[in-house]
């Protein structure tokens, strides 16, 4: 018998500027293991970065047969990320992408992807409070400040 565990995920994206350059960043903890990546964009928003951290993480589970069909749950101090995912993007889908004021969804390409790769998976979406002593948000966050610093220097 195969022993399951809750695979744990931790995000963060942020910009110096609004737009600026940008970088997100993820920890995925197992009962075994831990994984974690970040990356960079020269120009960008922190909704962006946000959505990206979130992303990645998934596909690099979807990337690991063996996590595949493990509970998630993913720890975003996002608001934005966390209540689009559980709370606007069903509606968003169902009015062709757009918001109840009837405008475009903001970063569609990312809600899009995100949306395909999270709807039939068992995902636990958890808003945690940036930068109160969290460690693994804190860690998150000092992936991100990490990655900006490498991709702004010459």
């Amino acid at each position: 018998m195969t022993q399951s565990h809750t695979i744990e995920i931790w995000t963060d994206g942020g910009c110096r500027g609004n737009p600026g350059a940008g970088a997100w960043a993820f920890v995925i903890t197992t009962g075994s293991s831990l994984v974690e990546r970040s990356g960079f964009e020269p120009q960008t928003t922190n909704n962006r970065m946000e959505l990206t951290a979130v992303r990645e993480a998934l596909r690099e589970i979807g990337d690991n047969e063996q996590w595949k069909s493990f509970p998630i749950t993913v720890s975003t101090d996002s608001q934005y990320v966390q209540k689009g995912i559980t709370e606007w993007i069903r509606a968003w889908e169902r009015n062709s992408w757009r918001t109840s004021s009837n405008k475009p969804v903001k970063n569609l390409d990312l809600w899009s992807a995100l949306w395909e790769l999270a709807r039939n998976r068992p995902i636990t979406w958890t808003w945690v409070m940036g930068h109160a002593g969290n460690p693994m948000n804190e860690r998150c966050h000092r992936l991100v400040e990490q990655a900006i610093e490498r991709g702004s220097s010459p």
